[in-house]
């Protein structure tokens, strides 16, 4: 097997705060987007789904579009195929996160069209920096190992950047009073962090990664597939052709499988957490905060550990020892009761010990799986950008599921909205027992789909040897 150069810390770092930099403003979105459209804007639940689902409906068409696009871009001698997205998005979704949280002086109706359209644009940037932003870390690694330390970076600096978001956003509600003001203050710091942020990770990793594809270049031959490959006409097909080919890659439909029955349960928590806190807890908006930051300080505590464990391991396995992990934390949250605020942390704390192997393995699979794509298609091109569009769609869609599931059933229970005109607003039971569902047995029941998978996936570390020996 040829050696492929070190790893540099300064690449691991450059990229990883890129990471944290996009992950920032989608996580705060992730916990206070719903919240914001119900409680400040003024919209119905209903119309909060709506708006959220109109991004979704859009990124069915853009995300395997811009997959495919970043594969097809002509690789330009000193940025690649990639860096090229990355530098033109940068600045329009910094500013399009920015209107993301503004309140304009609108009507209802007028509201309701002008969030869609946000959405819609903030989708299709996202997708536009997120796609080569995630195919670049199978360019920029190779080797079992090698994928997992870069991958914990990146999980790492994805579950900081939760943490930078939150803590962002509660030094902005600790100094600025009136709710408008304090979103619109937030989308303007969470833009600026975007750009900023992209600029490091442009600089930081551009030398290893010319330094990669020029030893790459010199070393490419063609070589004989480990399975039997698809015709590498397929590449030569449609979109909709090429998507279909995808799925023939046995380890990709199981990680698909994975990823998107951790993002579900996980996401529908994200979104009910501040309904949980404030109507089942009876708790002040701070502690919303505070519990998110429990969630996300113990994920990312728990990374070194798992990634750890890895090396001696699998990534399959450190999966199916944690997501049980995940599912107590939930099962404790939804037994907690008024009051027993040391049992919500508590819980809180065990499922971010969880949840942080829901980060690293997934996107630590991903380019082993294109590995062996590319040995499969030796005459086509390495579709890292297609594969990574499928995993972002996925991300995407376990939101829009999530936040359309936690809409519906909201709307459906009871839940009161705070422009109802009370001043002090008391829950229906209904609505109360469907936060804790939301908050408990449901997410639960999805992870445990995604350990179904997890224990299916076929693709191991001896097998992944080979694949790289042949490339």
């Amino acid at each position: 097997m040829t050696s492929s150069p070190r790893l540099p810390n300064r690449t691991k770092w450059s990229y990883g705060i890129g990471e944290m930099s996009v992950v920032a403003p989608v996580s705060v979105a992730a916990f206070f987007l719903l919240f914001f459209f119900t409680e400040v804007v003024g919209l119905s639940p209903g119309q909060a789904g709506t708006i959220l689902l109109l991004g979704r409906f859009w990124d069915a068409i853009n995300d395997p579009l811009i997959g495919i696009l970043s594969d097809k871009t002509p690789n330009f001698p000193r940025w690649g195929r990639r860096y090229p997205w990355l530098i033109g998005a940068a600045i329009p979704l910094g500013l399009v996160c920015a209107l993301q949280w503004w309140v304009p002086p609108l009507s209802s109706t007028s509201l309701f069209a002008y969030y869609g359209v946000i959405s819609i644009l903030a989708f299709a940037l996202y997708t536009a920096i997120q796609i080569p932003f995630t195919a670049l870390a199978a360019e920029l690694t190779q080797g079992y190992d090698q994928r997992t330390q870069l991958m914990s970076f990146k999980s790492a600096f994805n579950i900081l950047g939760s943490i930078v978001g939150l803590i962002i956003a509660q030094v902005i509600f600790g100094f600025v009073e009136q709710p408008k003001d304090q979103y619109g203050l937030l989308g303007i710091v969470l833009g600026g962090l975007i750009m900023g942020g992209l600029a490091i990770a442009i600089l930081g990793t551009q030398l290893h990664y010319r330094q990669l594809q020029r030893q790459q270049l010199q070393k490419h031959q063609p070589v004989a597939p480990i399975v039997p490959p698809i015709p590498a006409s397929s590449f030569n097909r449609s979109a909709k052709q090429q998507l279909l080919s995808l799925f023939s890659n046995v380890p990709f439909r199981w990680l698909i499988g994975i990823y998107l029955c951790s993002w579900v349960g996980i996401q529908t928590t994200a979104a009910v957490l501040p309904y949980f806190v404030t109507g089942w807890m009876k708790l002040p908006e701070q502690h919303f905060i505070q519990m998110a930051l429990t969630v996300q300080l113990a994920s990312i505590f728990a990374i070194p550990l798992w990634s750890k464990l890895a090396q001696l391991t699998s990534k399959q396995r450190i999966y199916l020892l944690g997501a049980p992990l995940a599912i107590l934390g939930l099962l404790g949250l939804f037994a907690v009761q008024p009051g027993q605020i040391a049992l919500m942390y508590g819980s809180g704390g065990l499922l971010g010990l969880g949840l942080s192997t829901f980060y690293l393995v997934p996107f630590a699979m991903l380019p082993d799986v294109i590995d062996l794509d590319a040995v499969n298609h030796p005459t086509g091109p390495r579709r890292e950008g297609l594969f990574t569009s499928v995993m972002v769609f996925l991300q995407k869609t376990g939101l829009a599921i999530a936040l359309f599931l936690v809409t519906a059933l909201l709307e459906h229970s009871g839940w009161v909205t705070a422009n109802a005109g009370a001043e002090v607003i008391t829950q229906p039971d209904s609505a109360l027992f469907v936060i804790r569902c939301l908050m408990g047995p449901l997410p639960a029941l999805t992870i445990l789909g995604g350990m179904l998978c997890a224990w299916l996936y076929p693709l191991t570390r001896q097998q992944h040897n080979q694949i790289v020996s042949k490339l």
